[in-house]
This record gives structure tokens, C-alpha cells and sequence, in this order.
């Protein structure tokens, strides 16, 4: 799938915290699904936090959201991370835009 500007925009923003950085690596780690649960323990932020992130993870199509009984899960959108990655490797051969 070819991104739009504003996708490669929102994608971009997403990857530029530490802490969202820190849920894409942990998730990876994980074999590409992680528990919410025990994301409070890997950056050490309250609740609400770690929601926001996730919540701006999700925006971007980063992540996806699954409910198990109580409890949330999230997969790696590996789709979305290699368009953005194809799309970046395009800015090498473009015309500069003005």
C-alpha cells in the first residue's frame, strides 16, 4: 500500500517519543504481540500514560488492539511499519518537492 503524506506524517510523529519507541520494542520483542498490562513495568509511567501512548500507537496503525476477557493485547502492524518503510526509501530517488 503506497502512504499519503499526511499517513507518513502521523507514522513519523508516533516513532518520535522514546517511550512509544520503547512499546514498539517491547511488542517486537515479544514476537510481535505484548500485554498492556505489562507495559506500566517497561517505561515506568502511570496508567493513563502508557494509554495515551498507546492510544497515538494505534492512530498510526502501529499497533493493533485485541480485548481478552479484562485485559488488552497488541500486535505489531508489521503491514503499516514496512510502508512507512518503503515510503521513506522513496525520499532517495524523488524529485525535491517545493
Amino acid at each position: 500500500m503506497v502512504l499519503t503524506f499526511k499517513q507518513i506524517e502521523k507514522i513519523s510523529k508516533a516513532l518520535g517519543d522514546s517511550h512509544r519507541l520503547k512499546i514498539l520494542h517491547y511488542i517486537s520483542g515479544k514476537g510481535g504481540c505484548g500485554e498492556c498490562s505489562a507495559l506500566q513495568d517497561i517505561i515506568e509511567l502511570a496508567q493513563p500514560s502508557i494509554s495515551h501512548h498507546v492510544k497515538i500507537l494505534v492512530e498510526a496503525g502501529l499497533i493493533e488492539g485485541e480485548k481478552e476477557g479484562r485485559n488488552y493485547s497488541y500486535h505489531l502492524n508489521s503491514q503499516t511499519l514496512n510502508d512507512y518503510l518503503d515510503a521513506l526509501k522513496q525520499f532517495e530517488t524523488s524529485p525535491v518537492l517545493k
